[in-house]
């Protein structure tokens, strides 16, 4: 009896086993994906640099320009996106955003510094009516509401 008894358990522990092995291969499994918010990882790694100093015509994190730094953000985040170099080319391209409500993270706000009407100055939009930018006191945030950013506001790109 003690043969029977063991040869039945086998069958018993087969019969389990293949079910699990059949049930793992054949079951539906759905695949697990990431996605990516570009606008978010930019934002989240232009903050990285806030502090940089200013250099007038600055690419690198030695020292940066407005344009320059966002740029250079824009190419060494996930997004890894090839803009132009200046703010008024900046400008030209990506999705206009009409209204500064509809602001996301990561979308290029731009500025007229200058006083004559176009645009001479590029920031970052963080989130919850900020945006950092690489000033002339370095790579800082800024409010979209201060005195002076409302009133040099010129408007603002999507570029994802």
């Amino acid at each position: 009896m003690n043969v029977v008894g063991s040869k039945s358990r086998f069958w018993v522990y087969a019969v389990v086993i293949f079910s699990l092995v059949a049930a793992f291969v054949f079951a539906p499994f759905s695949k697990a994906e990431a996605t990516i918010d570009y606008g978010e990882e930019v934002a989240a790694v232009a903050e990285r640099y806030a502090g940089t100093p200013f250099k007038w015509g600055g690419t690198t994190p030695k020292g940066f320009d407005a344009s320059g730094f966002t740029q250079y953000i824009y190419a060494y985040s996930a997004a890894k996106k090839k803009i132009a170099r200046t703010s008024a080319d900046q400008y030209k391209q990506g999705v206009v955003v009409n209204k500064q409500s509809e602001l996301k993270f990561g979308d290029l706000v731009f500025f007229d510094t200058a006083g004559k009407g176009k645009v001479s100055f590029v920031g970052i939009y963080t989130g919850s009516g900020e945006f950092i930018a690489a000033t002339s006191h370095g790579v800082r945030t800024q409010k979209l509401s201060s005195s002076y950013w409302k009133t040099k506001y010129i408007g603002a790109k999507r570029h994802f």
